[in-house]
């Protein structure tokens, strides 16, 4: 006999975590069940499922919408940056993530983890710079810095 359950984390060649499966009703009883791994798929767990996966939706909603909104208010201004150069325009040592993190701080009075910045934040010359920062998901601003010497 086969029952379904809904499964609370990914199985290799079982299926995928939140998925309803059908399995012999010995698996789903002798494994599933005893190490927790599964749950019934009765009407209230289906229920509590399809609620958990439409609060995660919401907050993606949400999450997508602060992100494109954060974009236009990073890419709408050029960040000046004033730094030490030496010959030839050259800043001493560079300016990297932690700078840019708080000049953005600075700025614009959010905060931008520096894990965000693209790995070409590093900025050795003078001039306009333009860094990639990944918001969220597939959402990526450029942010214009413009260093100048001092």
């Amino acid at each position: 006999m086969k029952v379904k359950v809904i499964l609370k984390e990914t199985i290799k060649g079982v299926g995928k975590k939140d998925q309803i499966i059908e399995v012999k009703d010995g698996y789903a009883n002798n494994f599933l069940f005893a190490q927790n791994k599964a749950v019934p798929a009765t009407p209230e767990n289906l229920n509590k499922l399809e609620n958990q996966k439409n609060k995660i939706e919401k907050n993606k909603e949400k999450e997508t919408l602060h992100a494109k909104e954060l974009k236009e208010l990073l890419e709408s201004r050029t960040i000046n940056m004033k730094v030490k150069i030496g010959k030839e325009g050259k800043i001493f040592g560079s300016l990297g993530s932690k700078e840019i993190e708080d000049a953005i701080k600075e700025e614009f009075n959010i905060e931008i983890d520096k894990k965000k910045m693209g790995s070409d934040s590093r900025l050795k010359t003078t001039g306009l710079h333009n860094v990639e920062l990944k918001l969220y998901g597939d959402i990526k601003a450029i942010l214009k810095i413009n260093v100048e010497g001092i």
